[in-house]
C-alpha cells in the first residue's frame, strides 16, 4: 500500500528536500507541500493524506496551534519535523503530548547530504505512522480526561516500576504519570524518541508530575518519589544493585532495532529484582519489550500491557500478549492504579464510579 504524505514547512528549501527525500521511497507518495497552515488545510481537504509532516515555526498559525485543530477536528497521523535546539525540543514534546505520533530531528543548517543520510529513518517513521489509530481525539487535549485517584501505597514488596513505550508513548506518559504520588516507587522508563529530545521530555514531565522526573544518569542511585527517563544516547539503560539500586549505561547491539531498548531494561529488572517489581508495556510499533516483560513475569513480577483500544499502535503490547507475558491487559486509564496498588477491586480505583462504568479488565493467565 502506498502511503500518501503532505509536507508542511514554511521553508521552500526544506519542503523540496523533504518531498524529494520521502518521494524516493517507492512506498510513499508526496501528494502536496504546504508553506503554512492555511495552505495545509486546503490540501488536506483536497488530497486526504495518510500522514502529515509538520514544521513547528510557521507564519500565521504555528505548528502547535494547527496540530491542536487537526487532533480536535480531524484526527490523523502527524510527524513533527523540528530543530534540535532547546526550544525546538521543548516545543516538539508539547506537540507529542497533543497527539503527534513521532518526531524527526531537522539538522542544523540542513543540507541535501545531512537529510539524505537519514532518509530511510524518516521514511520508516512515516510508514509506521500510517498504521496508527488516530480515530479519537488525543488524550492530552481531551477536555474529558479521566482522573484516577490513587489509594495510599501499601508496602507490598514492590521496589521498582519499569515502563517501556514507543510510538504514542509520550502522550500516554503525559496522561499516566501525573497521577503517580510523590512517594511512588523508583520508576525507570525507556521511551523510544529521537536523539536530543529525551531531556525536554524529562523536563516537561517534571513540570506535570508530583514525583521528581529526571534523566537517568549512569551510576545514579535510585530513590523513591523519582521517575527516571533513559537518555536517547545509543546506550542501553539497565538496573544493577542489591540493597541499593542504581542504573548503568552499557554499549550493546540494538534490540529489535532500538538502543536504548525496553528489553534490555526489563531483562535487567527481572534478574535484579525478580518478584519485587512491576513491568508496564505501553503503545508502540514492533516487539521491543515483549520478551523482557515475559522474563519479568517468569521471575514473579506483576506485568501489565496496554490494551488495543487505548493504544495508538498496538504492536509492542500485542507482542507481549501473544507471548503471555502480560498478567493484565488494561486501558491506559487503569494502568497507574494497578501498578501502584496491586490488582484492586474496581470500585477502589475510583470511588465515584460503579463497576459497570469501567471497561473490562482482561487477565492473561497460563
Amino acid at each position: 500500500m502506498t502511503v500518501r504524505v503532505l509536507v508542511v514547512d514554511d521553508s521552500p528549501t526544506m519542503r523540496a528536500l523533504l518531498s524529494r527525500q520521502l518521494g524516493s521511497d517507492p512506498e510513499i507518495e508526496v501528494v502536496g507541500a504546504a508553506s503554512c497552515a492555511a495552505e495545509a488545510r486546503v490540501m488536506i481537504r483536497e488530497h486526504n493524506p495518510d500522514v502529515v509532516t509538520l514544521d513547528i515555526e510557521m507564519p500565521g498559525m504555528n505548528g502547535l496551534q494547527f496540530l491542536e485543530k487537526i487532533m480536535r477536528l480531524r484526527p490523523m497521523p502527524v510527524i513533527i519535523v523540528s530543530g534540535i535546539t532547546k526550544s525546538g525540543c521543548e516545543t516538539t514534546i508539547c506537540a507529542l503530548e497533543l497527539g503527534a505520533l513521532d518526531c524527526y530531528p531537522k539538522p542544523q543548517g540542513a543540507t541535501h547530504a545531512s537529510l539524505y543520510a537519514n532518509s530511510s529513518s524518516l521514511a520508516n517513521i512515516v510508514k509506521n505512522a500510517a498504521n496508527a489509530s488516530c480515530s479519537q481525539p488525543s488524550l492530552a487535549a481531551s477536555a474529558n480526561r479521566i482522573s484516577q485517584p490513587i489509594p495510599s501505597i501499601q508496602n507490598d514488596g514492590t521496589r521498582l516500576i519499569a515502563i517501556g513505550a514507543s510510538t504514542g508513548g509520550v502522550e500516554a506518559l503525559h496522561h499516566m504519570l501525573p497521577v503517580f504520588p510523590e512517594d511512588c516507587p523508583p520508576t525507570l522508563i525507556v521511551q523510544h524518541i529521537g536523539a536530543g529530545f529525551a531531556p525536554a521530555l524529562a523536563d516537561r514531565l517534571d513540570q506535570q508530575c508530583k514525583a521528581k522526573v529526571q534523566l537517568a544518569e549512569p551510576g545514579l542511585t535510585l530513590q523513591s518519589g523519582h521517575i527516571y527517563i533513559a537518555p536517547s544516547n545509543n546506550r542501553h539503560m539497565v538496573l544493577k544493585g542489591g540493597n541499593t539500586l542504581h542504573v548503568r549505561s552499557i554499549f550493546s547491539d540494538p534490540s529489535d532495532g532500538h538502543c536504548p531498548s525496553v528489553d534490555a531494561l526489563f531483562n535487567s529488572v527481572a534478574k535484579t529484582l525478580g518478584s519485587s517489581a512491576v513491568g508496564i508495556l505501553l503503545t508502540g510499533m514492533g516487539a521491543d519489550g515483549a520478551r523482557g516483560l515475559l522474563a519479568m513475569r517468569q521471575g514473579g513480577a506483576r506485568t501489565i500491557a496496554q490494551d488495543k483500544a487505548s493504544s495508538v499502535i498496538y504492536g509492542m503490547p500485542r507482542a507481549a500478549a501473544e507471548l503471555n507475558a502480560a498478567e493484565l491487559i488494561l486501558p491506559l486509564t487503569h494502568i497507574a492504579a494497578h501498578a501502584l496498588s496491586g490488582v484492586l477491586h474496581r470500585s477502589e480505583i475510583n470511588p465515584n464510579k460503579s463497576d459497570n462504568d469501567f471497561q473490562p479488565v482482561i487477565a492473561v493467565r497460563n
